[in-house]
């Protein structure tokens, strides 16, 4: 019975099956019924949709087309006319006045009188310096012919935060018309030129800047120029300067009215710092900022007054100091040979010193 039962198995085993269908592909064998559900409700024609360009753009996207667009138009690429040839650089500007006022830095002016202005649309004109001032490495150039070239608005440099959307837009390595993008990474900072001049009220900003890009806008979201492109650290990626468009401010002012910035120096080194919490209700200090002493100058009108590194300065003159750019308003051309109180904070306690600011040297 068990030997029978063995045979039969074996048999079956060998006997050859009906090819079997991949499930998904199988039709209903005839036993089974098959049932299909349709929809009552008629559908329109399905079609695909260009998306428009606007869809394409993010909202990062959208605010760097608009500052570029609002600004680009009135970047220039600026070439000294250096009678050496091998001497031949290239810059960036921007117009800041109908009248064909160019903004620019001050290192890219040096060793030349005339210069050749190319605008975004392709035009060549030649240009003149007529007000430079190192100390903030910025410099002002005159179209010899009138263009009806747009004009950038200068923004409140004070108003920025670090972490903000900036737009640099210049000519790196003569190629006009870039843009690259970053954050404003700190502010206040101060840092040597090349010619080792100390260049104060800097904003630090990861938008790559190259050679060519000096003198170019820095621009908000807003389409509004928040800083002037003018220093890169060499060899390191990210560590890229702008001067505070509130310091263009008052230089071009200066620059426009004499040529050259009249101004009062204490002898220190400073840069913009947050006042904690805990020390301004200490102290009854209401406003955010401050200017933090870096460096004192030996000998120097601050040094003579008592003021030391680690100091907090609030105010000078009555004036709340809570920027770089406060601090060079308040020693402009009238502060020279004058006293004036200076209100700062040493070791958590307000105090009250008197610095007789010096005409700060030229050239």
């Amino acid at each position: 019975m068990l030997k029978a039962r063995k045979y039969e198995m074996f048999a079956k085993a060998r006997r050859p099956k009906a090819p079997r269908g991949h499930e998904i592909l199988a039709y209903p064998d005839q036993e089974s019924e098959a049932v299909f559900v349709l929809d009552a409700g008629e559908q329109p024609p399905f079609c695909v949709v260009p998306p428009s360009n606007d869809s394409l753009l993010d909202a990062y996207s959208n605010a760097v087309v608009r500052a570029v667009e609002a600004v680009g138009p009135s970047v220039v690429r600026i070439h000294p006319m250096l009678e050496d040839p091998r001497m031949q650089g290239v810059g960036s500007g921007f117009a800041i006045a109908p009248n064909g006022l160019i903004l620019t830095n001050s290192h890219v002016v040096q060793g030349a009188s005339r210069f050749i202005v190319i605008t975004a649309e392709g035009r060549s004109v030649t240009a003149r310096c007529v007000g430079d001032d190192p100390d903030t490495d910025l410099a002002l150039l005159q179209l010899d012919q009138r263009l009806d070239l747009p004009v950038a608005r200068l923004g409140d440099s004070k108003a920025l935060r670090r972490g903000q959307l900036v737009i640099a837009i210049g000519a790196p390595l003569g190629f006009e018309a870039t843009v690259t993008t970053g954050v404003v990474s700190a502010m206040g900072r101060s840092l040597r030129g090349e010619r080792g001049r100390l260049i104060e009220d800097l904003i630090q900003t990861d938008a790559a800047l190259n050679p060519g890009n000096s003198g170019g806008p820095l621009v908000s979201s807003s389409g509004e120029v928040v800083g002037i492109a003018t220093a890169v650290i060499a060899g390191y990626q990210g560590l890229c300067f702008a001067v505070a468009s509130n310091t263009a401010s008052f230089v071009i002012a200066e620059l426009v009215a004499h040529g050259h910035v009249r101004r009062g120096s204490i002898g220190l080194v400073a840069q913009q710092a947050p006042i904690p919490p805990g020390l301004a209700r200490a102290t009854g200090v209401t406003q955010g900022y401050a200017v933090f002493v870096a460096q004192v100058d030996a000998g120097g009108p601050a040094a003579k007054a008592g003021v030391r590194e680690g100091d907090l300065l609030i105010s000078a003159g009555g004036a709340p100091l809570t920027g770089l750019d406060d601090l060079l308003r308040a020693l402009d051309h009238h502060s020279i040979d004058k006293p004036a109180p200076f209100v700062l904070i040493r070791q958590g306690k307000l105090m009250t010193v008197t610095i007789t600011p010096r005409a700060r040297k030229r050239g």
